[in-house]
């Protein structure tokens, strides 16, 4: 199936000569099978479930699948654009892992590294006694020193000890931002590293993979390195390199057009609902999760992570260091709670940024497979042994992303017949 919007032009991937179109059939994709997908999301916008979405989808590294469906406004009057833009939340993340692994492969940055040779505020740290007071929402907060100081593998796993105020209701939780978007947003640099310097940690370093602030640290490092705000970084060092056009912390006002919205109201919950609006500034570029991205360019980072390191003629990262963030870094004596962050995480551990499967899990997919998730609807995943990389971009920020997660990958794997 040629890429094509719902009627029927065809529309084009920016810089699209190394992710060139193939028949389906052509890389063992079923034409008929892969017709699937449309009217099962169409259905889910028509019954008010599902604003709009946008699906790209690529084999052996060649696009087979690009198709947006629904709407791009929660009014539903303006149809879903192949390049419509969508705040990815979390998928920022690898983004970010991705440009410290360039600074890695330079000799400017090591995983051993503790943060605080880049960050003063991340050293001397406090741990919480997770007391039963504690544990129960009340204070005080009694605290031991760390056994060792948070390293940048830490903030890359996820295991620095830093957590989302949002993520917990203990005393310590409190103490936290509630999420990236929410620190970006009130916070500028110096009190955000302040706020997380004043904090406890939730865990000592290195022993718990507990989701939270590690990545918005992680960009913070990444500046102080490069002596460069993290947007111009990655612009020069990924986006334009890749032909990412579309892809930044800030909309640009030519562009917001193009940017989609959630359903005023979730369709579970009928909670009013909202998703950051990206054409605003953020006080701080926060590498946890202030991204805006298109299906079609962030299919470009993936495809180059799923060819170690290149995208056609340019290479951003060498082979083995992909190799690397896609390995599980989490050793016998890390405990694994991703599950608590997405129920369909089991059978998964976690590299650098990235999930990585390690057995059968809820989800159709390979050994070795990994993704990341993003909390207003957008997800991707890769999978080495199938040679396939996935976008699946929509605004819902409610439980139902979990049910277009679980659609999306039965129906793309389905579509596979060699």
């Amino acid at each position: 199936m040629a890429a094509s919007s719902e009627d029927g032009q065809a529309a084009s991937l920016p810089n699209e000569g190394a992710l060139r179109r193939a028949a389906p059939e052509a890389v063992g994709i079923s034409s008929e099978r892969v017709a699937r997908i449309i009217p099962v999301l169409r259905a889910e916008a028509e019954a008010r479930r599902l604003p709009g979405a946008v699906l790209a989808v690529a084999r052996r590294g060649h696009l087979v699948f690009h198709e947006a469906v629904g709407y791009l406004d929660a009014d539903q009057s303006i149809p879903m654009p192949l390049n419509a833009i969508f705040a990815i939340a979390s998928m920022t993340k690898p983004i970010v892992g991705a440009a410290a692994l360039m600074l890695l492969e330079e000799g400017r940055l090591g995983l051993a590294d503790p943060g605080e040779r880049y960050l003063p505020q991340l050293g001397a740290r406090r741990v919480a006694v997770l007391s039963e007071s504690v544990l129960s929402g009340h204070g005080p907060v009694e605290t031991v020193a760390a056994e060792r100081s948070i390293t940048i593998e830490d903030l890359m796993r996820h295991t620095s000890g830093l957590t989302y105020g949002g993520r917990g209701t203990t005393a310590v939780h409190r103490l936290y931002p509630v999420s990236s978007d929410a620190a970006g947003a009130s916070l500028d640099i110096t009190e955000f590293l302040d706020r997380l310097a004043a904090a406890p940690l939730l865990f000592q370093p290195g022993t718990v993979w507990d989701y939270g602030l590690s990545i918005d640290v992680l960009g913070l490092v990444v500046e102080a390195i490069a002596g460069q705000e993290l947007g111009g970084f990655l612009e020069q060092r990924l986006f334009r390199p890749l032909g990412m056009t579309d892809t930044g912390f800030q909309v640009p006002l030519g562009k917001l057009e193009r940017l989609a919205r959630p359903l005023a109201r979730d369709p579970d919950t009928d909670a009013m609902q909202t998703v950051p609006d990206r054409g605003k500034a953020l006080r701080f570029e926060c590498g946890g999760a202030g991204l805006a991205s298109t299906a079609a360019d962030y299919l470009r980072f993936v495809q180059m992570l799923l060819d170690g390191g290149s995208l056609g003629e340019t290479r951003v990262l060498g082979r083995k260091i992909v190799e690397m963030m896609r390995a599980n870094r989490l050793t016998s004596g890390i405990e694994n709670r991703i599950s608590a962050v997405d129920l369909l995480s089991d059978g998964y551990a976690f590299g650098l940024t990235v999930a990585v499967r390690e057995r059968a899990g809820s989800l159709m997919g390979s050994s070795g497979d990994f993704y990341w998730n993003g909390a207003y609807g957008t997800h991707w995943w890769a999978d080495p042994q199938e040679q396939l990389a996935v976008v699946f971009m929509a605004q819902t920020r409610g439980l139902q992303r979990r049910r277009y997660r679980q659609f999306v990958n039965a129906l793309v794997y389905q579509a596979i017949i060699d």
